[in-house]
């Protein structure tokens, strides 16, 4: 699975469009993704991550970085041995594809596509 492109409000995976936030995950591709409180992001609003855990999880925060991991998502992922980089959106498709590149490293994204 590769991010083909990105701009705000708008992604390509793997040539298929999405217009609103997902969840990608070695199992696949999870669409319309929806956190219980909008622009905070809790250990609950991750289901289909925890359920197929990643070696690293890259969030993409939005295009002004205004959807913001509550503290403890950092704790309780980092106890599940999941490393989280928690960036504007534009640079998590960066990281994502980098990461998916190296091939020797499980990666999953979260990724706000507006603000």
């Amino acid at each position: 699975m590769r991010i083909d492109e990105y701009e705000y409000g708008r992604i390509v995976i793997d040539g298929r469009e999405e217009r609103r936030d997902v969840i990608l995950t070695p199992s696949g591709v999870h669409p319309n993704w929806w956190r219980e409180e909008g622009h905070s992001l809790s250990v609950e609003d991750l289901g289909p991550v925890l359920e197929d855990p990643p070696r690293v999880l890259v969030v993409g925060t939005g295009t002004a970085g205004n959807m913001r991991p509550r503290p403890e998502v950092r704790e309780e992922l980092t106890a599940r041995g999941i490393d989280l980089e928690a960036v504007p959106t534009d640079e998590a498709v960066r990281r994502f594809n980098e990461l998916l590149g190296l091939g020797d490293v499980t990666v999953a994204a979260a990724l706000h596509l507006t603000c």
